[in-house]
């Protein structure tokens, strides 16, 4: 059975996502560990964690933030997308972005947004490549949006 969950601190789930988080292979994997382990997720932002039988398959993120700098206006995001090797080809990032887009509807957001690096990823999610736009640490990633 697949479950996916939005969550936020102090869910059930919440120390097993941050546990995969910390040991899995991607670099950006432990930073959002920590970020989990110091709070940094408030008021309506969660963490999405898809679980297969009785284990954490992935997780990502809703933000109203990601590396933007704040003269651009577009929230909320996706970010840190994962699912562990083992339970790709499931279907688990789309079913993920599906339910945190339910989530960012509900609390009246038209449109969904992820920077990436990544070709050809987050279109076949719907997703439509806006450009690139330099990040705050200075780098130009893609920006991606898909309307709700």
């Amino acid at each position: 059975m697949t479950e996916i969950h939005l969550m936020a601190s102090g869910h059930a789930l919440w120390d097993e996502v941050t546990a995969l988080a910390e040991a899995c292979f991607w670099w950006a994997g432990p930073f959002l560990a920590e970020k989990m382990r110091r709070g940094e997720f408030r008021g309506w932002e969660r963490v999405c964690a898809a679980r297969v039988d009785v284990r954490v398959a992935g997780f990502c993120t809703l933000t109203e933030k990601d590396e933007l700098p704040g003269r651009y206006g577009f929230s909320p995001f996706i970010g840190f997308l994962f699912v562990d090797e083992r339970y790709r080809g499931n279907r688990l990032s789309e079913r993920m972005i599906r339910q945190a887009g339910v989530y960012a509807r509900g609390l009246g957001y038209e449109k969904l947004y992820v920077m990436s690096g990544e070709t050809g990823l987050y279109e076949k999610y719907g997703f439509v490549k806006m450009g690139g736009y330099e990040t705050i640490y200075g780098s130009v990633e893609q920006l991606f949006v898909k309307p709700l």
